[in-house]
């Protein structure tokens, strides 16, 4: 008798939307018999793993920077083994599948700009889909719109009287356009006169009132950060690309974006559900670690191993080997509720993003997903996505959706809003990592010997933050072992 073990193939990308809600992969062992015709059963296996297994490279995390680094790795011919704790790789980066409506896991918006991206992904194979460029503001107990003069110049004309900050306010948006346009990302990130965001908007500027109603619901809701805390060079490159690109969503949904990278690797070289419980050092500064993962199981690497966790995690797994900078913040957290609702009996059909910019309630932005992409819902239905900023830990689900409708009520109509169906709520406690000034967005990968980090918390807080950082660290671990082969 003969056991085969063979693991079972990654989904493609136009299959992503449907798999993310399948169940645990498991490992299918057929047995052979010389006598008789091929039968097979099914036995969950003891380890997908073989007895004292090497891989050159180990990858610990399955989000955007892991499978960007997996991915260089692979364009170099070097073998890799990544290791994802849950069912399916993404990380944040996330998509389920909930009565026929595709839900994120929490707001997320695909800017086209971003430079690593437009380097590593097939835009045409997700099926982006557009936001209209710009943003409809409540404020005073009406919508406001505020539009892009170079995409859609009417609109922009008729918003210069409305009270979404004065006329040398919008000027200055277009001032601010064109510097930011002049400098390369490089000038950008190495900027000597880094300040929080708040500040630098009070520097050029802008008046109180448009930073209330405009900055503070738009970028507080990119960022995660209502007070705008975060440093003024993530808010420049971001700023950049939007000027230069579209906000959008994949017709598949955002987790559509890793599926896809996972999907141009070696079918064996994910495996899923293995939490690495630590990161094992021999003491020999010519021996990379082993891996010890929370089954049991100890992977020895040949060539280094990879970090590509969500920061706490990351923590947890180099506690005592790096010396962390002090963090006094807390990392940002969201929470995002979805609604479903006939189509017919939502206010709008247009794909925009409607901001709170009135200074009250708890709702800071929403839109309707399948006004922006129709895949989100089924054909008669309409998916409802709200963005809150901050954990609300002491407030339950139950009471958080009851503030939301009652809230929402004012905007749209309490006969409207009633007759949405709530769907599911997601608490996010870390959506992204705090990125206060001062930022080092070139932090080295290499924190010791065969120990590389990489994520959005090592860079900045962006899917091109993750994606640049996962290929870094690649770079800086294939650099390192052609010198150890050299000397």
């Amino acid at each position: 008798m003969k056991l085969i073990t063979l693991p079972l193939p990654l989904p493609s990308t136009t299959a992503a939307a449907t798999t993310l809600l399948s169940p645990k992969p498991q490992l299918l062992r057929f047995k052979f018999k010389p006598q008789s015709s091929l039968q097979t059963t099914i036995n969950p296996p003891k380890s997908p793993f073989p007895p004292n297994p090497k891989s050159p490279v180990i990858i610990i995390g399955g989000g955007l920077a892991g499978l960007a680094a997996a991915t260089h790795l692979n364009s170099q011919n070097t073998p890799f083994l990544l290791l994802e704790a849950s069912d399916a790789v993404g990380g944040r980066v996330r998509t389920d599948v909930v009565d026929g409506f595709l839900l994120d896991r929490g707001f997320q918006i695909f800017i086209t700009a971003y430079p690593e991206a437009q380097k590593l992904l097939d835009y045409q194979s997700l099926d982006l889909h557009k936001f209209y460029s710009g943003a409809r503001i409540f404020y005073g107990g009406s919508f406001h719109t505020v539009a892009d003069p170079l995409r859609d110049f009417w609109n922009s004309v008729k918003s210069l009287a409305n009270p979404i900050g004065s006329i040398p306010d919008k000027l200055l948006i277009g001032l601010t356009r064109f510097r930011v346009l002049t400098k390369s990302d490089e000038e950008i990130f190495s900027s000597g006169d880094e300040v929080s965001t708040m500040e630098l908007l009070r520097g050029i500027g802008f008046s109180d009132s448009i930073i209330a109603r405009f900055f503070q619901p738009f970028f507080g809701g990119v960022f995660f950060d209502k007070e705008l805390e975060t440093t003024s060079r993530l808010f420049n490159f971001i700023f950049k690309c939007l000027a230069l690109g579209d906000n959008t969503l994949p017709s598949n949904g955002i987790g559509a974006i890793p599926q896809q990278l996972a999907a141009k690797l070696p079918s064996d070289s994910i495996v899923l559900n293995s939490r690495v419980a630590s990161i094992d050092y021999s003491g020999d500064e010519s021996s990379s670690p082993s891996v010890r993962l929370e089954s049991g199981e100890v992977l020895r690497s040949e060539l280094g191993v990879i970090v590509a966790v969500e920061q706490p995690e990351a923590d947890k797994l180099l506690a005592g080997r790096i010396s962390a900078p002090v963090r006094t913040k807390p990392a940002r957290s969201t929470v995002c509720l979805y609604f479903t609702a006939d189509r017919a009996n939502i206010p709008v059909s247009d794909p925009v993003l409607f901001l709170n910019g009135s200074g009250k309630g708890i709702v800071n932005n929403m839109f309707f997903a399948t006004n922006v992409a129709p895949s989100y819902g089924p054909p008669d239905k309409a998916l409802v996505s709200v963005s809150l900023v901050g954990g609300f830990e002491d407030v339950t689900d139950d009471d958080l959706t009851t503030e939301v409708v009652h809230e929402l009520s004012g905007w749209f109509g309490g006969s409207m809003v009633g007759s949405w169906r709530h769907l599911r709520t997601y608490r996010i406690k870390f959506a992204q990592p705090n990125q206060c000034p001062p930022l080092d967005s070139k932090r080295n990968p290499r924190v010791g010997s065969g120990v590389y980090v990489c994520g959005d918390h090592w860079t900045t807080a962006t899917f091109d933050g993750a994606l640049a950082s996962g290929k870094r660290a690649a770079e800086a671990l294939l650099r390192d072992s052609a010198l150890n082969r050299v000397v």
